[in-house]
């Protein structure tokens, strides 16, 4: 402490000019309506500059939070207009059960994701907690990215669009032809569309999307758009490629898809050998 007031002292000249200087300044600037008008203008701006810098790196800090409730948001929306969907058959019943909504949408981060395997898999921090269940069909704003393999209390693996073994069934939105996405391991912004008769026509530019046909996913969710179509080799069906609408280089937030009647739909394709893609 007596180190502190020696040293006090002996600039105390020094302190003395700077309360002199602010008292003048003080006098300047409440006597002068030029130079106080001026000072304050450089005091608003320099303390909105401080502001803005101070709330630019709260924001960026809180980007994660807000990323959250807009994935969050736009779960509850995606269920909302399912649930708006009319039955295929557009008929309007009152009391039929069709028009109430079967699915539902869960958000989730992907905290991992392989794009350079022949059988790729995300990670999702999601899992039996949340009521995450194996089975349940994957998406994103994008389109189809693939359906979950297992999950644990707290996280989740999910099978790859980017996965050779994975078939979505899908339509071409064009002319409602049926067939199955399938990806062939080599490029992972294509696939092929499998199981389209030779007969059929199918446009370069044509959108392919989900056909509604099982639990895993509704009908219409985008999958790929026609950019080549050949006759098949000792076959008769076509040789479509399709340029993948999910880039899955980029994913990072995902939408799992809960049908309340897939239990029941996996239940009567396992009793009866059917394969539900």
């Amino acid at each position: 402490m007596q180190r502190i007031f020696l040293f006090l002292y002996r600039i105390r000249a020094f302190l003395l000019f700077v309360l002199l200087e602010a008292i003048a300044i003080s006098l300047i600037v409440s006597n002068n309506t030029q130079q106080g008008s001026a000072f304050f203008n450089s005091s608003n701006e320099l303390s909105g500059s401080v502001f803005q810098t101070q709330s630019n790196i709260v924001d960026y800090f809180s980007l994660s939070s807000v990323n959250k409730s807009l994935m969050e948001k736009n779960a509850q929306l995606l269920s909302e207009l399912e649930a708006l969907r009319k039955p295929a058959d557009s008929i309007f019943i009152p009391l039929d059960t069709a028009m109430y909504a079967t699915m539902q949408f869960k958000g989730a981060k992907v905290i991992n994701n392989s794009l350079r395997l022949s059988q790729n898999h995300l990670t999702i921090n999601k899992g039996s907690n949340h009521g995450v269940r194996t089975g349940m069909g994957v998406i994103n704003e994008q389109g189809v990215v693939g359906r979950v393999k297992s999950v644990s209390r707290n996280f989740s693996t999910i099978i790859s669009l980017l996965h050779t073994e994975l078939l979505v069934s899908s339509k071409i939105q064009t002319n409602d032809v049926f067939g199955s996405t399938k990806w062939d391991g080599l490029n992972p912004q294509q696939a092929k569309l499998m199981y389209v008769p030779r007969h059929v026509v199918v446009e370069i530019g044509d959108q392919v999307v989900t056909s509604g046909y099982n639990s895993i996913f509704p009908e219409g969710i985008p999958i790929g758009t026609v950019i080549e179509v050949k006759p098949g080799t000792d076959t008769n069906y076509l040789d479509i490629t399709l340029k993948l609408d999910t880039d899955f280089s980029k994913i990072s937030y995902v939408y799992l898809v809960e049908s309340f009647q897939q239990k029941e739909l996996d239940s009567l394709y396992q009793s009866t050998g059917i394969s539900n893609e």
